[in-house]
């Protein structure tokens, strides 16, 4: 089968050819994301693969359509950037990655709390310039303190039960439904309000919706207790982030740790350090010493870039030889109940 895989990196390509070796299947790897501008490049294609930040839209669908695409493969979880409806008014078949490596992304999520609550992203670079002065690293230990995950699907139960039974920490959890496994340790499952009002850690493991956009707002900001954590490895418009920088300049908000970006299109999966970022917002947020923002890496680990791999292929081989498509996205199966 034809394929054009848009947005790759080198490690994508490594990845991809070495999946590709039991699968044969034609490759075209492209550095450009998909969007209005480059779907042409598509010609030519029978199936194309796309990442989280690509532009799956209505117009990208139809010209796909009239190229003769008849399959997107998402290397990735999520599909909230892919016009769904007009996929299947198109017949254009949606494939995804529905769990590659949970532990890769709770580990991270892990990481990023442990080196916001202990300054260390401070402290590495205050002893790159010969500093070892401790003053104003004062960390907070996360034993016995109240910890909120929103969404306990496969990522966020791992980090759930890590927090509870790693370090000791009284674990709020909101989901669609409680996973008994973690309640059985003591994961106490409540509405999301209550959650964001009585967490003073809260991350976040769950899909962007139109129910989940924006949830931390100014409102769930001012309801949260005095200098709550907040840490985000899913989505970037889970949070409004306007709201988060007047929640740190007023102190409400103790410290941040993002891997995503709600405006991250344009910036994550680039070298810009070169450039002058013209994102404002992006840019403030990077004043805050009590701000930590790696570029959408949580996932990337040998093992998750294996899986993706091999489980992108096999869908696309399963639809070249007509077999179910057991990793299909469909617009019925993402509806409630």
């Amino acid at each position: 089968m034809r394929v054009a895989l848009f947005g790759t990196k080198a490690y994508d390509r490594d990845f991809f050819e070495a999946a590709n070796a039991r699968h044969r299947h034609r490759l075209t790897f492209f550095e450009p994301r998909l969007d209005h501008a480059t779907v042409a490049l598509a010609e030519g294609q029978d199936a194309i693969c796309v990442f989280v930040n690509d532009c799956v839209d209505e117009t990208v669908l139809e010209t796909l359509r009239a190229q003769g695409v008849r399959l997107v493969a998402l290397r990735c979880a999520g599909y909230n950037n892919v016009d769904l409806a007009a996929a299947e008014r198109l017949g254009i078949a949606i494939v995804r990655v529905p769990a590659y490596s949970p532990e890769a992304i709770a580990e991270f999520t892990i990481g990023l709390m442990l080196a916001l609550d202990r300054r260390i992203h401070r402290a590495w670079a205050r002893v790159r310039e010969n500093n070892f002065a401790l003053d104003g690293l004062i960390g907070r230990t996360l034993a016995a303190r109240t910890a909120g995950v929103v969404g306990t699907g496969r990522i966020g139960a791992l980090v759930a039960r890590t927090l509870r039974l790693g370090f000791g920490c009284e674990v709020l959890a909101h989901d669609i439904a409680a996973d008994p496994d973690l309640e059985a340790i003591g994961v106490r499952y409540v509405p999301r309000e209550q959650l964001l009002a009585e967490a003073d850690v809260v991350t976040l493991h769950c899909p962007l919706t139109p129910d989940t956009h924006h949830l931390i707002d100014a409102e769930a900001i001012g309801n949260a207790p005095p200098r709550v954590m907040i840490v985000n490895t899913s989505r970037g418009a889970l949070i409004d982030t306007t709201s988060l920088i007047e929640g740190l300049k007023s102190g409400r908000i103790g410290g941040v740790a993002l891997d995503v970006y709600e405006q991250e299109a344009d910036l994550f999966f680039e070298d810009l350090s070169n450039q002058v970022i013209q994102d404002d917002v992006f840019q403030r947020l990077l004043t805050f010493p009590n701000v930590l923002i790696t570029g959408h890496q949580a996932f990337l680990t040998e093992e998750s870039l294996s899986v993706i791999a091999e489980t992108t292929l096999e869908s696309i081989s399963d639809a070249e030889a007509g077999r179910p498509l057991s990793n299909r996205v469909t617009l019925a199966a993402t509806r409630p109940g």
